[in-house]
């Protein structure tokens, strides 16, 4: 049972992996084959070959899921368009900085001839939000519709709709996340937003399906909880334990609490499910056993089993149904029944089981860090404490437990996050009794009974757990963090992992030690000087390019600044340099002050600690971490490993204009290396560039240019774009961009003189490689790390 359920899971794996789904009937013939091959083979080889065909059974049956899934899709030519669509509000409405967000199930496309997906992603917009200027799907917003009130959504009405919607598509980066897998996993096949100038009207208050119940008493439950704690700072932190929503939890605190190692308790954590099941076994046990007419109807074990089962099944429904409550439930389910029918089933076949379930309900789990991290602390929790000779005392099993925990999952967390808490023990120690025995049974009482004092205590004792925790993630020593290990040293780590957890009495378990040495020690191969690495990030509309050279980084742009929780710099730019062991920057350009320039500045700054910064930013702009800061200014010259970077723009005349636009103060940064050249050339426009050729001259020519304004109409005069004569065009633009980024008569330009065009809404984060005379290597990550789900773009 465990290998066949270990095979089935790597087969779906497998299949996660590839650039394009494989057809189905190559694949039933195999199984057919393996099938009939069963039959007739001795029973030691039948063995193999039945993990073999398990292995192809998960291939197949998430193939099979993917393809019906990728079928439900929006029409291309249907992006940003107006569809009338009839539909239920299928999840729980969450409050976000600009509006609400909900998932939609749609039963009926009104538009005629328009093709919707089942389940869509909507946003509600305040104010005058509801235009392309947040969406980015083409459209302008009325002065009328500035002022449209905004209706109230809650989950389970069935609402006619006029939305507008695109493709599900998002940055693809080095060691970032992917958000179109995400998409696929959750189901979500297009993005939108709903158009208040067309008709909009609900049609029912509420529609009695279960799913639909169960949001509707999650949004209940979290609009309680608000209630009583309106304004405070740890009601986030309460609402997310209770319903599994976690949207209001601001970045400063995921931050404490990813680097204390205790985020996993801040969401609905398989103790916290344990717990309450556990508890209600033995309320129900005390009370039926005392019982002789309960115990003639049912023995009071069973009758145990089967409300810690309830109270399991209930609380996963409510907090949202992710992977750690699925694969708790599935364990407490296979021990339900084990113990219900009277028998002993060993932690290895229960975890088995629930491995099994999980893939075959989301074969796209495989993929999930949370998945490997929720299974991987099982397992080695039960290996760690299946071989012990004797009993240890409680306290001595629980710190154990941690120690197992801590050090099984390391290799995992290096490779996943690269960065791993060191206080987390001390963390988890203080934390996990604190919530999973006070803040989460008090919340939770508090939020089924009208008793307004459970909800204060549990805010209390959680800010007293925030707090604790902030005490120990401000430390310097508090994270261990280094570059993306290489894949393959995943396996001598576990090795050595597996011997560290080896029972007293093994010769040598110390040795264990040596397989961790590859993942810690193995580190990129440098750069040679005089070559470099350019890396234009893929952040949406907006710019952030690094330049590496031999011993050296500098980020050009930050990018832009999504919300008020989310930026460039924290979403792409951080975890690309974290991947890359980036700890602190050797320097920073920011080109000028607009938002998709400068708006991951202070994620950055906050971070990274740059050593200098050079900008065209006012005084206030400049984040406090910044020590040095100076204006960009012609003449401006240094050298790095045998790298020469060069200010060409702006002049002290331009910066001294006062009407000057903010785009005319870019800074525009020449890097030469051995190999090539590329010019970065901010937002400027005509004016800036015919004074950057007066001042410059035959010193704009460069082999690659980060084109200017993201291939506005407003740059790229044919004199400039003559006298740079670049043989690769880079354009930093977002997918479905309202601008229209790149103009088709500026790529023209480019293209009549030769030059290569890359886009990052098409390629992706794009690596330009100084590193030979024989011409500059391109990467299109996009290309590179391709999957299928990339391929209905």
């Amino acid at each position: 049972m465990i290998t066949l359920a270990l095979a089935f899971t790597a087969g779906a794996w497998v299949l996660q992996q590839l650039p394009s789904l494989p057809l189905l009937w190559p694949v039933g013939l195999l199984l057919i084959f393996l099938t009939a091959l069963c039959w007739y083979l001795p029973a030691h080889i039948r063995q193999v070959v039945l993990c073999l065909l398990a292995a192809v059974c998960g291939f197949a049956w998430a193939a099979w899921l993917a393809q019906a899934r990728l079928a439900d899709a929006l029409s291309p030519e249907w992006e940003g368009r107006d569809i009338a669509v009839v539909g239920v509000v299928a999840s729980l409405p969450e409050q976000r900085e600009r509006g609400v967000s909900f998932a939609f199930g749609v039963e009926q496309v009104l538009t005629p001839a328009a093709r919707v997906p089942n389940r869509i992603s909507l946003n509600l917009y305040r104010h005058n939000a509801f235009g392309s200027r947040d969406s980015g799907t083409g459209g302008s917003t009325s002065p009328a519709e500035k002022q449209a009130a905004i209706p109230q959504i809650h989950a389970g009405e069935r609402w006619q709709l006029t939305v507008r919607l695109k493709r599900p598509h998002g940055s693809v980066n080095p060691h970032g996340f992917d958000f179109e897998r995400w998409a696929l996993e959750n189901n979500l096949q297009a993005f939108g937003y709903i158009r208040t100038r067309s008709e909009y009207r609900p049609l029912d208050d509420m529609v009695w399906r279960p799913a639909y119940v169960v949001e509707r008493v999650r949004e209940h439950l979290n609009a309680r909880i608000a209630q009583v704690l309106p304004g405070r700072p740890a009601m986030p932190l309460l609402q997310a334990l209770v319903t599994g929503d976690d949207s209001g939890i601001t970045t400063a605190d995921w931050d404490v609490f990813l680097r204390s190692g205790v985020n996993h308790l801040i969401s609905i954590s398989g103790l916290h499910i344990t717990m309450l099941a556990s508890l209600a076994y033995w309320a129900v046990y005390a009370g039926w056993r005392r019982s002789y007419r309960l115990n003639l109807l049912l023995p009071a074990r069973k009758a145990g089993v089967i409300l810690g089962w309830l109270v399991a099944l209930l609380y996963s429904l409510v907090a949202g149904f992710s992977v750690p409550t699925q694969r708790t439930l599935y364990m407490l389910t296979v021990f339900a029944i084990a113990l219900w029918l009277g028998r002993r089933f060993g932690i290895a076949r229960v975890l088995a089981c629930a491995l099994l379930v999980v893939v075959l309900i989301d074969p796209w789990a495989v993929m999930a860090p949370g998945f490997w991290l929720s299974f991987g602390a099982v397992a080695v929790m039960a290996f760690a404490g299946a071989y012990r000779i004797g009993m240890l005392a409680k306290w001595r099993q629980a710190v154990h437990a941690q120690w197992a925990v801590t050090l099984g999952l390391l290799p995992l967390l290096l490779l996943l996050f690269q960065q791993v808490s060191l206080v987390s023990p001390l963390a988890n120690a203080i934390a996990i009794p604190v919530v999973s025995l006070g803040v989460v049974p008090l919340v939770l009482a508090g939020t089924l009974l009208p008793i307004d004092s459970l909800l204060w205590l549990a805010h209390a004792l959680m800010q007293v757990v925030t707090q604790a925790m902030h005490w120990l993630a401000v430390s310097p020593w508090a994270v261990w963090q280094q570059q993306a290990p290489p894949a393959w040293s995943l396996l001598p780590a576990m090795a050595g992992i597996f011997w560290m957890l080896l029972p007293r009495g093994f010769p040598l378990r110390w040795l264990g030690w040596m397989g961790l040495l590859p993942m810690l020690l193995i580190r990129p191969e440098p750069l040679p000087d005089g070559a470099m690495r350019v890396v234009m990030l893929d952040v949406g509309q907006g710019m952030a390019v690094v330049v590496h050279t031999a011993r050296h980084t500098l980020l050009y742009d930050t990018g832009p600044r999504y919300s008020a929780e989310s930026d460039a710099g924290r979403r792409v730019i951080l975890p690309y340099l974290r991947g890359e062991g980036i700890v602190r920057l050797d320097g920073l350009v920011v080109s000028h002050n607009d938002n998709d320039h400068s708006g991951g500045l202070q994620a950055v700054a906050d971070v990274l600690s740059p050593q200098w910064m050079l900008s065209s930013l006012p005084a206030e702009a400049v984040p406090l971490q910044v020590k040095q800061h100076r204006a960009c200014q012609t003449g401006q010259r240094w050298q790095w490993d045998g790298v020469v970077f060069e200010m060409l723009y702006p002049d002290v005349t331009s910066m001294a204009q006062v009407d000057l636009q903010d785009n005319n103060r870019s800074c525009v940064v020449k890097v030469s290396s051995r190999y090539g050249s590329i010019l970065l050339a901010g937002d400027i426009e005509k004016s800036a560039e015919v004074r950057l050729l007066e001042a410059a001259g035959d010193r704009v020519a460069a082999d690659a240019l980060l084109v200017p304004h993201h291939g506005s109409r407003t740059s790229s005069t044919p004199a400039f774009v003559a006298a740079v004569h670049p043989a690769i065009a880079l354009y930093a633009v977002g997918y479905r961009n309202r601008f229209g980024h790149p103009k088709a008569e500026v790529m023209a330009r480019y293209h009549g003189l030769g030059a290569q065009d890359y886009r990052s809404d098409r390629d992706g984060a794009i690596l330009l490689d100084f590193l030979s005379a024989e011409g500059i290597a391109v990467h299109r990550w996009r290309q590179q790390s391709m999957r299928y789900w990339y391929a209905r773009d």
